[in-house]
């Protein structure tokens, strides 16, 4: 398949990259204080924490001032129903929403959309968000540490597109996902239960995976263009993209993912890829910048385990490339700033071609969640500085590895980490639970 070509016109000025977490918070808020027509925000969740309650104030005071405005959030199903991973029993986000609407008494519309039966299965990974004619897009849900509202942060990447063609393509599209009966609204009492809404779930993925966004009929210039693409399922629209993006390389690839997990068709791309003498780079966080990891002293819990796995998938990878890393034409940088997080998932090919996206280029988002990615297609070298500024910004806190040992040895996991990966590889059940992750 051929890179796509079917994209919006832009202007190299109209396209903007946030330095870091905060910067992204001050804009959304700025943002939101003054819009004037429309927000449509879409996010995994908005979290009922002080960053939380701070978006959520900004968008019922922007309703208050300028009651004409339409204000939809679009949020995952499952992940606003239920409480924090390890926390125990809570109500999730939801009750939140209902409370807060009751109490404003204002139309600020907060719809969740199940992409599968089970949250196991898919979740809405959508990014994209839409203030008038501006579209934000990042992988950043809204919570403290996404926008760095205290100490901690989760980098992230943050783009701003001044394009209302592509801001009208990608309301359009949540428009059609929210026609579906099975995307009620969570700010309103009494939402059904996700079982009255099974055979109504089945039929949105199925309609999921035929829609498409709106783009021109024929193909902008020959200068700047951004090209919006939806995923979901096997062999989609952004999974075919994001392989031929590999293999159209000739000279770099540049790969950005918090959780190093690649399916084999990606890996596949990789390796043929570095067969052909493209330079590969790939910047992971380190396992202690992973959402999922637990610290020494804390109450251990199964996900925590998940940072082990990525960590031994990239220790297996780079054993088997060493070769390639000594020879310089295999970079592996690990981000590490101690105390925050790490999120920041893209692709940079040769220099003509960038891909934001949510997309952790794993099996899970290649064949489970609803995905999408916006693609910067550059062939004049308009947008050039930009680019190569944000890939330093994500540089350094990372160091390049010399070799897997840096990486240490299985053996020196925590025990009770040990445990649960022996007696999960003696059921056999590890590669099922990759596809999962």
């Amino acid at each position: 398949m051929p890179v796509p070509q079917l994209g919006f016109a832009i202007e190299p000025q109209a396209i903007s990259a946030l330095p870091d977490a905060a910067a992204y918070r001050t804009v959304l808020l700025e943002r939101i204080a003054s819009a004037q027509r429309r927000i449509v925000i879409v996010a995994l969740y908005l979290q009922e924490d002080e960053a939380g309650q701070e978006v959520l104030d900004a968008l019922y005071q922007a309703k208050a001032a300028r009651p004409e405005l339409q204000i939809v959030i679009v949020v995952d199903w499952f992940r606003a129903r239920r409480g924090l991973l390890g926390a125990g029993r809570q109500p999730g986000n939801a009750a939140w929403y209902q409370a807060q609407r009751e109490q404003r008494g204002l139309d600020v519309v907060i719809h969740g959309v199940p992409v599968q039966t089970r949250e196991l299965f898919g979740v809405l990974h959508l990014k994209g968000s839409v203030i008038d004619d501006c579209v934000i897009y990042t992988g950043a849900s809204l919570n403290n540490v996404y926008l760095h509202r205290f100490d901690r942060y989760r980098l992230d990447r943050y783009h701003l597109f001044e394009c209302p063609s592509l801001a009208d393509a990608m309301v359009s599209l949540v428009h059609e996902v929210l026609a579906s009966v099975a995307t009620p609204r969570l700010d309103q009492p009494a939402p059904p239960a996700t079982r009255t809404m099974r055979a109504a779930i089945r039929r949105l993925r199925v309609r999921l995976r035929r829609m498409t966004y709106p783009l021109p009929a024929e193909p902008a210039s020959q200068g700047l263009r951004v090209i919006p693409l939806l995923g979901i399922g096997r062999g989609n629209p952004l999974n075919r993209a994001i392989c031929a993006l590999l293999a159209a390389a000739d000279e770099q690839i540049v790969i950005s993912t918090p959780y190093f997990n690649p399916p084999r068709l990606v890996m596949a791309e990789i390796d043929r890829a570095l067969a052909r003498g493209v330079a590969l780079e790939i910047i992971v966080g380190d396992r202690t910048a992973n959402d999922f990891y637990v610290a020494p002293g804390e109450p251990f819990s199964a996900s925590g385990v998940l940072p082990y796995l990525y960590e031994d998938t990239l220790r297996a990878f780079a054993k088997r490339r060493q070769a390639a890393i000594d020879a310089g034409q295999l970079t592996l940088r690990i981000w590490n700033d101690p105390g925050h997080t790490f999120h920041a998932k893209g692709v940079w090919i040769d220099q003509r071609y960038s891909l934001l996206t949510g997309n952790n280029l794993n099996p899970r988002g290649f064949n489970l969640d609803l995905e999408n990615g916006l693609l910067i297609d550059d062939p004049l070298g308009q947008w050039l500085a930009p680019r190569e500024k944000e890939l330093q910004a994500l540089r350094h806190h990372a160091p390049a590895l010399r070799s897997a040992s840096e990486l240490g040895e299985p053996g020196e996991h925590p025990q009770q980490v040990r445990k649960f990966l022996k007696r999960l590889r003696f059921s056999r059940l590890e590669p099922l639970i990759k596809r999962v992750l």
